[in-house]
């Protein structure tokens, strides 16, 4: 009766010795030193194109208003003028990245700035840059600057041509998770049954010389969507697949180049085909560089005992694959979340963010709100454009919980200069992927007195029933 007990101890102690072997082993550090090199040329090319376009003193200087994080209302906002000075700063960090100098220091920097830029606002919000706070958090912990780097030629003793395999697993699976939700995201009916919104982007396409014919054709969009939506959800089993993985970072280049020139999304392809590099053979820049040489490549890693051990690890290891393993979960429960509240995501909003919903959905609307002094009776009505840029209201109009921010703001300020409590109302008009507009809020609903938080918000309308429009483009 004794036997099976000690036979199931054996049997795990052993499977979790395979697992540590398997994270722990001794792989080529050539391929996330190159990542390194990559992403740090992202970010100084990101930070130039702020400063000269001039979107640092759109974004953040000339705002009012910011629309803040819930939980984060505290992040300190720095003057106007030390804004270009910060992306000046992140231009130079991404530098010292490239070249691996002050590697501890500076992507731990390069994290805070980055992470601190992107809290500022939510209307600033964009999935691509979310994915490169996380990737500098977790390079935080991946040494990739013992080798190719300044640092490992000035200190000869941190050189390394190996790194364990937890470092290239920890950034092969934050890639795989927007891809695999990105994917999921896509099966919707909107989007697949309606080719929606990819049928109103490609209808304002069609005046591009060549192509533009073609993006009138309706099967086109139909085209488009279900290859989006098969693309994200494979994508990364063909490139984690040895005999695939060339064919398939061909298709990502493809894919990527395609978006480029269709819609205006920045950085976002860049980033994607950088940060698909992750999931090559460890020593692929040696190899190439080797083929370019015409030399054969020369690495051999080091055997347990020679300085690589695959013994588990004590107390801190563990803590450490803890930490991991929260980390996974996060990474999998955040874009999980918006099923908890019901309902259609892409309409209320709650969980969309941090989710991984990539260009699913078009939504464009028009806010009004209304004061009331509730002593007088007295009436106001107040247009978000007294308090909010452009851009801001475009996000703000169709975002419940930015709206809920405003009104808490107007009802601040009519306030202190009534001095009387006053009711905030808000008459919210939006349409989803080309539908007519509908209430998407409670205008009944004094908004003034409602709280933001995780809770479901029961003054968001439900979102609209019946399929959304198809444009057929006429040509003037």
């Amino acid at each position: 009766m004794t036997d099976v007990p000690v036979s199931r101890g054996v049997t795990s102690a052993r499977s979790m010795a395979r697992v540590w072997e398997w994270l722990l082993a001794p792989r080529d550090i050539a391929a996330l030193a190159a990542f390194r090199v990559a992403l740090g040329l992202l970010i100084t090319v990101s930070a130039v194109r702020f400063l000269a376009y001039g979107w640092v003193d759109v974004l953040f200087a000339q705002p009012r208003f910011r629309f803040t994080y819930w939980g984060f209302g505290w992040v300190p906002v720095l003057p106007g003028s030390w804004m270009p000075m910060l992306f000046v700063a992140l231009g130079v960090l991404g530098v010292l990245l490239m070249v691996g100098l002050f590697y501890r220091v500076t992507v731990v920097l390069l994290f805070a700035v980055f992470a601190y830029v992107q809290l500022l606002d939510v209307t600033n919000y964009l999935n691509h840059y979310y994915l490169v706070s996380l990737l500098l958090a977790l390079m935080c912990f991946v040494p990739a600057h013992r080798a190719f780097s300044v640092d490992a030629w000035r200190r000869p003793a941190l050189r390394r041509d190996w790194l364990p395999a937890w470092c290239t697993v920890l950034l092969r699976f934050q890639v795989s998770i927007v891809y695999v939700f990105a994917g999921l995201a896509k099966v919707t009916t909107d989007w697949l049954v309606h080719a929606q919104p990819l049928n109103i982007w490609l209808a304002a396409r069609t005046g591009l010389p060549w192509v533009g014919p073609l993006l009138e054709q309706r099967w086109v969009a139909y085209a488009a969507a279900w290859g989006g939506m098969l693309f994200d959800s494979t994508i990364v089993l063909f490139l984690l697949w040895r005999r695939t993985r060339p064919f398939a970072y061909v298709v990502v280049l493809g894919f990527h180049a395609v978006t480029f020139a269709l819609f205006p999304i920045g950085m976002f392809p860049f980033i994607m085909v950088t940060a698909a590099l992750v999931f090559f053979e460890p020593s692929w820049p040696r190899a190439l560089m080797a083929r370019v040489r015409r030399v054969p490549v020369s690495l051999r890693l080091p055997l347990a005992g020679e300085g690589a051990s695959v013994a588990a690890p004590g107390w801190k290891g563990r803590v450490a694959l803890g930490a991991a393993l929260v980390y996974a979960f996060l990474q999998v429960a955040l874009p999980l979340r918006t099923h908890a509240y019901g309902g259609n995501v892409l309409w209320h909003e709650q969980g969309m963010r941090f989710s991984w919903r990539v260009m699913t959905r078009e939504k464009n609307g028009s806010a009004t709100f209304m004061v009331r002094d509730s002593v007088t009776g007295r009436q106001w009505a107040v247009s978000p454009n007294q308090y909010l840029t452009r851009l801001q209201e475009r996000e703000m109009a169709v975002q419940p919980d930015l709206i809920l921010q405003l009104a808490h703001r107007i009802a601040q300020d009519f306030e202190a200069t009534t001095h009387h409590p006053v009711e905030v109302r808000a008459d919210v008009r939006v349409s989803l992927n080309g539908r007519m507009s509908e209430l998407l809020v409670d205008p009944t609903v004094d908004l003034s007195k409602e709280e933001d938080g995780l809770g479901p918000k029961a003054w968001i309308f439900p979102a609209p029933e019946g399929p959304p429009v198809h444009l057929r483009p006429t040509r003037i």
